[in-house]
């Protein structure tokens, strides 16, 4: 075996550990930390192939409705850095993976919402752009354009000006029935 292959049979078994300790562990934290792992494992295209053999975007996916604020921000997280690559994106579409991560937007965690707001983004195709461009999300991103955080400001408005015409921005600003207004904006983090 050539070192290249020695190392990437190395970096797919230290990656199946992480999954199977996920899947064994009861510890909240011991998931938190292992989802943490993953999810910066995720940043590396040399490990997109192993994780997508360990089926680590459902994992990701599955996360996005757990009741634990901390696994919803590392799988956005994770599911973020991975949905640039196009099987993964295809994956993630096809699973129906639009409706959590919009969810996501109403997170409380400025982390989870900026993660999904790019996740957004990243995930938009001539198909995915009607959902991604709904109304409620771009009444979602007209509102977080009018926070004092800048991280969020900023990302809201390049994805109304990127994401969305101008008709439909016009439209979400005169829209009575605001069904994004019971979504808080996140907490600065302290």
């Amino acid at each position: 075996m050539s070192g290249g292959q020695c190392a990437g049979a190395d970096r797919f078994r230290h990656l199946q550990s992480l999954v199977t300790e996920f899947q064994d562990t009861d510890s909240t934290d011991a998931k938190e930390q292992v989802l943490a792992n993953l999810a910066n494992f995720s940043y590396d295209p040399k490990n997109l192939t192993y994780l997508r053999q360990l089926q680590v975007p459902d994992l990701f996916l599955d996360m996005l409705s757990e009741d634990n604020e901390t696994l919803v921000e590392f799988g956005i997280g994770g599911l973020c850095n991975l949905c640039l690559d196009k099987a993964t994106k295809s994956h993630i579409l096809a699973s129906g993976g639009l409706s959590p991560v919009i969810a996501c937007l109403g997170s409380r965690r400025e982390e989870t919402v900026l993660s999904a707001i790019t996740t957004l983004m990243y995930l938009s195709t001539s198909t995915s752009r009607e959902q991604i461009s709904a109304p409620p999300v771009i009444q979602c991103m007209l509102r977080f354009s009018l926070s004092v955080n800048r991280r969020l400001s900023n990302l809201a408005n390049v994805f109304l000006e990127d994401y969305c015409t101008e008709k439909q921005v016009q439209e979400a600003r005169t829209v009575t029935q605001h069904s994004a207004l019971g979504i808080p904006l996140p907490k600065d983090p302290a």
